[in-house]
């Protein structure tokens, strides 16, 4: 596993270490939807999901307050057309950088630097 991805037990600045990992049918249930809409937000990159130990997870920051970040549908759909799978947009998501309020772009989503993050995601097509 790379350091710059969330992991359970990650360094700071790596990822969401506090908050960690959620399952999809956690991830279900903190939206209070059934299972098949949590793949269907994933299949229509509205969420990433990975698999960490044969299980797919999300980052549970990037759910917060029973609902997912505003911005993470914009930003994972651009980092998909300047060609990053999965792992790398996590990766970048999480790539720690000191200009951003929170340090890392997905801290940033949650606050007043996510259209900084969706510009920045989308120079990456270029």
């Amino acid at each position: 596993m790379t350091d710059s991805v969330p992991a359970d037990t990650a360094a700071p600045g790596a990822g969401p270490a506090a908050s960690g990992w959620l399952t999809l049918p956690d991830v279900a249930e903190r939206l209070d939807l059934p299972i098949s809409k949590v793949h269907q937000l994933i299949r229509d990159r509205e969420l990433i999901a990975v698999r960490r130990d044969g299980v797919r997870r999300i980052p549970a920051d990037l759910v917060a307050n029973s609902t997912v970040l505003k911005h993470l549908p914009g930003v994972l759909n651009l980092l998909a057309d300047a060609g990053y799978d999965d792992e790398a947009a996590l990766r970048w998501l999480y790539e720690p950088d000191d200009t951003l309020s929170g340090g890392t772009p997905a801290a940033a989503l949650a606050g007043d630097h996510a259209r900084e993050v969706k510009r920045r995601a989308q120079a990456l097509g270029f």
